[in-house]
C-alpha cells in the first residue's frame, strides 16, 4: 500500500531545515492522493506525534487570514521537527466540498452565515470528510496506537472507530484574528477543543 520515498527538507523556525519522508499510498478506495509527511527523529517515542491535516489551498498555500489552518500545519511540522511524528496530509478541501464550494461558502459568510451554515445553505452536511483513510494508512505504516495533535472530536471518534488507538490528545493552539473569529467561534460551538480570548473572538 506504501508505494512512493522521497527526502524533502522542510523549514523549521528561522534559517532551520529538518529531512522528512514523503510517502504515497495505493488501494484507496477514494483513489486521492493522500500523503504521510513522516520527521524521524532519535528522540521520538514509540507513540508517535500524529496529524490529520485536511488541504487547505487558500490558508496552507496562500495564507487566507479566513481560517487557522495554515498556523496549524506550521505549528506542527515546528512542533514534529523537534520531536518526531507524522503528518496524514488529506486532500479533503473545504471539509470535503472541494474548493469551489468552499469559495462559494465563502461568499455567504461574507454576507453574514457561520462556516457551517454556509455548508448547509450550499446542500452540504457539516463535515463530509472520512478519517477511515487516515486509519488505513497509519495501519499500512504499522502504526496503531499515536498521539493525536487535534482540536476536533470527530477525528478522535472516527480514529478510535477504525482501530487506532489514541494514547494522548495534543490540541493546537487558537489563532485567532480579525477574519477568522466568528468561524472559531463557530468550531468551538461544534465541539472543537478550543479556548477563545472572547475578546478577540
Amino acid at each position: 500500500m506504501v508505494e512512493v520515498r522521497a527526502r524533502v527538507p522542510f523549514k523549521v523556525g528561522i534559517g532551520s531545515r529538518i529531512p522528512a519522508e514523503i510517502l504515497s499510498f495505493s488501494g484507496l478506495e477514494s483513489d486521492k492522493e493522500h500523503v504521510a509527511l513522516v520527521f524521524n527523529k532519535a528522540d521520538a517515542t514509540e507513540t508517535p506525534l500524529v496529524r490529520l491535516h485536511s488541504e487547505c489551498l487558500t490558508g496552507d498555500v496562500f495564507h487566507s487570514s479566513r481560517c487557522d489552518c495554515g498556523e496549524q500545519l506550521e505549528e506542527t511540522i515546528n512542533r514534529m521537527g523537534e520531536t518526531g511524528g507524522i503528518i496524514l496530509y488529506l486532500r479533503q478541501e473545504g471539509r470535503g466540498i472541494g474548493l469551489y464550494n468552499k469559495l462559494d461558502a465563502y461568499k455567504l459568510q461574507i454576507e453574514g452565515m457561520n462556516t457551517y451554515q454556509a455548508n448547509n445553505h450550499l446542500g452540504f452536511d457539516d463535515d463530509l470528510r472520512d478519517f477511515t483513510e487516515a486509519a488505513e494508512m497509519l495501519k499500512a505504516l504499522g502504526v496503531d496506537k499515536i498521539r493525536l495533535v487535534t482540536n476536533n472530536p470527530k477525528k478522535i471518534k472516527e480514529l478510535g472507530d477504525h482501530g487506532i488507538d489514541i494514547a494522548e490528545v495534543v490540541g493546537t493552539q487558537a489563532y485567532v484574528k480579525d477574519d477568522n473569529a466568528s468561524y472559531l467561534k463557530a468550531k468551538q460551538q461544534h465541539g472543537h477543543r478550543l479556548v477563545l480570548d472572547e475578546k478577540k473572538a
